[in-house]
Parts: C-alpha cells; sequence; structure tokens
C-alpha cells in the first residue's frame, strides 16, 4: 500500500512538472532592448512592398518585436558656438558623423538614398523597435474640443472647430492682446510670424482645476487661447475678451512655427524654437515640452546635435502625437525626423504627470539637392507619413519601421504644409513649392514656376500638375508658402491655394483648381500678396465661408465658391501667422505687435 502511495506521489508530481513545463512555453519571453530595459512584445507592422492600388488597410499584425542593436559612435568634440550656426550653411554629408558604414540603402528606380536610425545618440544597426502605429480618420486625431494642433489634425485640414450663425456676414474686431518684439542684428521679428497658428482648446473640467489658471478662470467654463510669438513669449488667454489666463512662458527666443497641445487633454504644451539669437544673446535651438499645470519644462531637445548633417536646428513644423502608442512625431530643420516614445504617466485625480522620453532618429542623406531638413508639418495616413524638405524631396516614410516607401523630385524648397484627402477614389496628397534654389545666383530679378501638385498618396503617382510663374526674393520666398485648403461641402471638389509675388514682389494669386482634373475653376488676382493660410468654416445654415490674411495686414471674409470678398477689417500689419476658428470667434496674431479676437457675425 504504501509502495502504491509513493507511486501515485510521484505520478502526481511528473504531472505538475509537465504541466508548468508546457505553461512556461506559452509564455512570452522578455527581451532586452537597446536602451537595457526590459519590454515585453509589442504590436507591429508585418513589412512589404508598397501596393501599386488603393486596396490598402495597413493594419499593424502582432510579432514578436526584434532585439534593438546599437553601436556607440565616437563623436569628436562638437562645442559649436551658437553664433555661428545660420541656415545659409549647408550639410556636410562626408564628415566625422557621416557613417555610411552603417547606412541602410534603398533604391528608387536610379536614385539611391541612405538613411540611418539614431536610438539617443547610438547607431541603429538592426531594425528599430516597430510601435504598431496607425492614425485613424482625422476627425478621430483628438479627444477635446479645439484646434490642438497646425491645421487642427494629421491630414492637416481644417483650422476650424465648432459652429456658428453667419447672417450678417461680416467681421467685427472684439479684443486685442499686446505682444513685443525680438531684434537678431539687422533682422527685425515682431509679433506673429509664418505659421504662427493659435491654439485654442475647451479644457474639460478636471483638468482645468488642476492647473495654474488665474482664479477667475478656474470656475468658468473656459476656453483658452495658447500662443507661442516672435517675442518669446507663450501667451494664454481667454477666448471670449483675450485676458491673460495665466503668466506667460518666457522662453526668449522666437516661435515662428505652431506649437501642438496633447490630443488627449493632457495638460502638456509640445513647442519649437524658431530662431537662436535674441538681440546680443545667442543659443541653440530647442524642442520644448511644458507640464500646463505648472507650465514647467519638462523635457526639451537641442536642435544644433552631433548626429545631423545640418547645423540649422530650428523646429517649425507642429508636431503629432499618436494616443494608442503615445508617441510624438517632430520633424526638423536639421534634417532628423524625431520618433519619441513618451511613456506619459497623467493621473487626472491628483495632477500628477510625468513624461519619460525614448527618441529615435530617421537621418537621411542627400537625394537630389543638399537642402535637407523639414519647415513643414508632418502628415499621416494611417502608418503613412508625408514630408517635403528644403531641397525638394518629397518622401512617404513609414513611421514604424523609420524606412522611405516613395521619393518624388518636387524640384525647389517646399516650406507649405501637404494637406492629405481620403476619397472613395483613393488617398491622395496636395502640395506646392516655392521659387526659391532654382533662382539662386541668377541675374535679378529672377522666376521660377510654383508647381501646384496632386499626388497620388499611397504610390507617389502624378495624378496634376499646374504652375504659375513668381518672383524670387531672398528671405520672402514667392510661390506657395500656405497650405491649401481642401474643399468639403458644397465646395467638396474644389482645392484653394494661395501663391505669393505672382506679378512683382507685392502681389499674388488665390486659385480653385478642379480636384479631379487640376483646372482652374476661378482665380483672384491678389493687390497684396500672403504666407498665411487660408481656413475654410461652415455656418450652421450650410453655407462654406472662408477667412484669409494678407501682408497689407487686411482680414476677409470670402465666399469660396466665386472668390468673392464680403467683408474686409485692418489686423494692423502683415499677416504671416495662420488663423484658427473656434465657433464664431477668429483669433490671429500680426507683425503689428498684437493677437486680434474677431467675431464671424
Amino acid at each position: 500500500m504504501r509502495k502504491k502511495r509513493l507511486l501515485y506521489s510521484l505520478l502526481f508530481l511528473l504531472i505538475l512538472a509537465s504541466l508548468a513545463l508546457f505553461i512556461t512555453s506559452r509564455t512570452p519571453s522578455r527581451t532586452r532592448t537597446a536602451d537595457n530595459k526590459s519590454a515585453t512584445p509589442t504590436p507591429s507592422v508585418t513589412k512589404q512592398a508598397m501596393p501599386q492600388n488603393n486596396d490598402i488597410t495597413a493594419i499593424p499584425t502582432p510579432t514578436p518585436p526584434p532585439v534593438i542593436q546599437t553601436i556607440s559612435p565616437e563623436y569628436f568634440p562638437f562645442d559649436v558656438d551658437p553664433k555661428n550656426v545660420n541656415p545659409d550653411t549647408l550639410p556636410i554629408f562626408d564628415g566625422t558623423n557621416a557613417y555610411n558604414e552603417y547606412a541602410k540603402e534603398v533604391s528608387f528606380g536610379d536614385v539611391d538614398y541612405k538613411f540611418w536610425h539614431f536610438l539617443d545618440m547610438d547607431i541603429v544597426t538592426s531594425d528599430v523597435e516597430n510601435p504598431g502605429i496607425t492614425f485613424g480618420a482625422a476627425d478621430s486625431y483628438t479627444d477635446v474640443q479645439g484646434i490642438t494642433t497646425f491645421r487642427g489634425n494629421h491630414y492637416r485640414d481644417s483650422a476650424a472647430y465648432g459652429s456658428r450663425q453667419v447672417t450678417e456676414k461680416k467681421l467685427e474686431l472684439v479684443w486685442t492682446k499686446d505682444t513685443g518684439s525680438i531684434s537678431t542684428g539687422s533682422s527685425y521679428w515682431p509679433g506673429v510670424g509664418w505659421t504662427g497658428q493659435p491654439l485654442i482648446i475647451h479644457w474639460d473640467e478636471d483638468v482645468r482645476r488642476l492647473m495654474n489658471i488665474n482664479s477667475e478662470f478656474k470656475d468658468s467654463d473656459l476656453v483658452e487661447v495658447i500662443y507661442p510669438t516672435l517675442d518669446g513669449n507663450i501667451y494664454f488667454l481667454n477666448l471670449v475678451d483675450g485676458r491673460p489666463t495665466r503668466d506667460p512662458i518666457n522662453i526668449g527666443f522666437s516661435t515662428k512655427g505652431t506649437a501642438m497641445i496633447d490630443p488627449r487633454g493632457y495638460p502638456i504644451l509640445y513647442t519649437g524654437q524658431g530662431l537662436n539669437q535674441n538681440g546680443d544673446v545667442f543659443a541653440h535651438h530647442e524642442f520644448r515640452i511644458f507640464s500646463l499645470i505648472d507650465q514647467t519644462e519638462m523635457f526639451s531637445i537641442v536642435g544644433t546635435t552631433a548626429e545631423a548633417f545640418r547645423l540649422w536646428g530650428a523646429f517649425d513644423p507642429s508636431p503629432l502625437l499618436d494616443k494608442e502608442t503615445d508617441t510624438l512625431i517632430q520633424p526638423g530643420e536639421n534634417g532628423l525626423l524625431y520618433r519619441i516614445k513618451m511613456n506619459t504617466d497623467f493621473k487626472r485625480e491628483t495632477g500628477e504627470l510625468s513624461i519619460d522620453p525614448e527618441v529615435t532618429k530617421f537621418r537621411y542623406g542627400k537625394v537630389y539637392d543638399p537642402n535637407i531638413g523639414f519647415e513643414n508639418s508632418p502628415v499621416m495616413y494611417k502608418n503613412y507619413l508625408y514630408l517635403a524638405d528644403n531641397g525638394g524631396l518629397l518622401q512617404c516614410i513609414d513611421i514604424n519601421t523609420l524606412e522611405p516607401v516613395w521619393i518624388a523630385n518636387v524640384y525647389d524648397d517646399t516650406d507649405a504644409t501637404i494637406v492629405l484627402e481620403e476619397t472613395d477614389k483613393g488617398v491622395f496628397i496636395y502640395t506646392g513649392n516655392e521659387a526659391d534654389l532654382r533662382c539662386i545666383g541668377k541675374p535679378q530679378p529672377s522666376y521660377a514656376d510654383c508647381q501646384l501638385r496632386k499626388f497620388n498618396a499611397l504610390t507617389g503617382e502624378l495624378i496634376w500638375e499646374k504652375s504659375y510663374e513668381c518672383i524670387y526674393q531672398y528671405g520672402v520666398n514667392g510661390g506657395l508658402l500656405s497650405t491649401p485648403v481642401l474643399g468639403k461641402n458644397e465646395i467638396s471638389d474644389l482645392v484653394i491655394f494661395n501663391i505669393c509675388k505672382t506679378k512683382d514682389w507685392k502681389s499674388g494669386k488665390m486659385v480653385a483648381l478642379n480636384k479631379e482634373t487640376g483646372e482652374e475653376v476661378w482665380v483672384k488676382d491678389l493687390e497684396n500678396y500672403s504666407w498665411s493660410s487660408p481656413v475654410d468654416f461652415l455656418s450652421d445654415d450650410g453655407k462654406t465661408y472662408m477667412i484669409f490674411c494678407d501682408y497689407a495686414g487686411d482680414m476677409h471674409l470670402m465666399d469660396p465658391m466665386t472668390g468673392a470678398i464680403i467683408d474686409t477689417i485692418s489686423v494692423g500689419l502683415n499677416v504671416e501667422g495662420s488663423p484658427a476658428i473656434y465657433d464664431d470667434m477668429v483669433v490671429i496674431g500680426t507683425y503689428a505687435k498684437k493677437i486680434y479676437g474677431v467675431k464671424i457675425k
């Protein structure tokens, strides 16, 4: 009997051991990533060739993450005086930071394309980590009410939020807020510059009560305007009357681009620096992240960095954030694309907020022209990112693998942000270039065509092209500097472009083109050119209108169906920034060193 009991006990233990071995074999193992942190498997996208049609899902499929392999290169002493950093210094592609032996290569026809990946400062020699990013529809970008990034979302197709009743068809100045200026040697930077769009957000009540908002607004149903400007300040204003809702944040150097509020409604502000000089003071460009609980700086990136080919480190693009993967996407004028795993922890009940950024970088070499670097804001369709650079390279990049998918030569600098459209006929992008690189070194005045183009976003196929002759002027280029209006509702067949310096240095042209054919539907000659992006908006009665600002400091209410100007008011001086609309209020900053709140009546 005792032998039988012993036999049964051994058999039972054997069964338990076998079961434990089976369970262990079914449990995903933890791997070590390049930064020596343990990581569990994350979703990724299966790498595949780009389809030649529009039947694309781009949905990530779960696969085990690769072990990230890196090398730590020896960067020679890198101590660059910011006084010696300027935008005209060309990139150096064969310097001590080239590391061509670690370049990854792909060919597009007869064009060889080299690129590198970095994890912080280390070169990634394996595949990069695949976060499994897939952006949804444009209206899914943000969880809060308002305009939280340039042109509102990852398609960059709207800077208007809410509703309004347009009955009188008039514009009325409601309030102004004084700003300042910065001088940089021979240059003078007043008020708000390009692209300079305000952010406008209706804070959730629980988040509003956590922040250091002035007591008079703490209990109000606040819609807040957040506006980085050329004078080195970030202003916080009440949309209704323009009164300060809290003290400005002073970074001391000009912001030329547009910031971003976290689209989840978290109290986090992301903003870049456009200039590196304020009077006699110089400092390297930084991209900064602020907590809006107490306005403290949480994290920053210096743009002039050893692994970049280009020294000029401005951050004009307005970033995007993928909510599902907590990933920030920020291009730089240094030619680097930053993909940042934020590791955000926000406790809404207590106001505790922290981030622990892990920075992956994408670097590319000379393709068509040495003037690499990004000034336009990134556009996303699912996992595909679209950017054009200072040297005429338009490219589609898979944000998950950080590899180029297709490229196109647009033959000149492109600063204007692309706009994307998804239709039942396909996915398309609209873009246009400047009169810049093609005119340098030629007798002045010099001319070049501004080429407006529509591409198939999935294949890179050129659908149509329309050209307009423009004048080159150093520092204030002609061509397309603003993001086009993508027609919706009753103007859904139109795409509207605002082109600079078409007859002389002062004039411009606005054109409405048929989306399908690229043919002109209407053309309006403008007495005063503009870098400002027009904004379309819908009245409650179903009629679409448009706000357009120009070099003379005028704000126009327009009918985008015909190009007719309905009403005009003055907003002081040159408008390079782009307006944003919340319900019936338009907000814009100008060279008059003021921010304006204008009511649509």
